[in-house]
């Protein structure tokens, strides 16, 4: 039986901030929430349902900055809420059969991915504007966030930079759109999976009311910085940081000992 302690509020309380200043920058915040929640002691599904609720919130603070800011393509994201809402919604039904064991080794399988997503260099790049519109347009967005809710609603972390990178590769959006836009969809997937996980329970609410006010701090720190500045920090500073993460999550789950 898990009981949650104080330390286990700071720890966690504490990535939330960390992890939504970065996810509101180039996401990927959750490869620092789920590691945490993990690493503290806290059940998968419990982990899952908790850090979404708190990164739902905290999205949307960032999502309320970049709009105020003129940068979120909303015929862009509108065009792949409903989507992308089907898909996390589906993803988190998927979570919750799986047994809790297993599905914390999947989600040391699924972790590397989030981080190439997160790490790969997202260089801005010159090309002529493309209008969002077309039979291109109109297949690719609904399968992208199809997809990328799916991952979401299941695992989550290195969801925001999924959309990103499918946005500036597929679509040609700017990056700084790219990721306002995103912010969208993320705010949407997240809300399907709270819903569902919600519904059956899955809530460590003490610790998510926590976690909340650290990532709606974050992401608003994070959000201004990524209209101020730019992402480049960010990056170089997750490619030692997550790594380390990386090693911790194989021990626990592979590694270690018996108990």
């Amino acid at each position: 039986m898990f009981t949650l302690t104080l330390s286990t509020i700071l720890i966690c309380t504490g990535a939330a901030l960390l992890g939504g200043f970065i996810d509101a920058i180039a996401g990927g915040g959750g490869l620092i929430t789920m590691p945490a929640l993990l690493l503290t002691g806290v059940p998968p599904h419990l982990a899952l349902g908790t850090n979404k609720v708190s990164s739902c919130v905290g999205t949307s603070v960032a999502l309320g900055n970049f709009a105020r800011s003129h940068l979120v393509l909303w015929r862009l994201a509108l065009a792949g809420l409903v989507f992308s809402l089907l898909g996390a919604y589906a993803g988190s039904i998927l979570a919750l059969y799986v047994n809790s064991e297993i599905l914390g080794k999947i989600l040391v399988g699924l972790l590397p991915v989030g981080m190439c997503a997160t790490l790969l260099p997202k260089k801005e790049r010159e090309c002529a504007p493309r209008p969002l519109e077309g039979a291109r347009f109109w297949t690719l967005v609904p399968l992208v966030c199809l997809l990328i809710g799916a991952y979401d609603g299941f695992f989550g972390p290195g969801t925001g930079s999924f959309l990103i990178l499918a946005f500036h590769w597929i679509l040609r959006v700017g990056l700084i759109e790219a990721s306002a836009t995103s912010k969208v969809l993320n705010l949407a997937s997240n809300f399907g999976a709270v819903v569902a996980f919600i519904w059956h329970g899955k809530v460590l609410w003490p610790l998510a009311l926590a976690m909340t006010g650290g990532s709606v701090i974050g992401n608003w720190l994070g959000s201004r910085t990524a209209i101020r500045v730019g992402a480049k920090a960010v990056r170089r500073f997750l490619t030692v940081s997550l790594s380390l993460l990386l090693l911790t999550l194989i021990w626990q789950y592979f590694l270690a000992p018996a108990r």
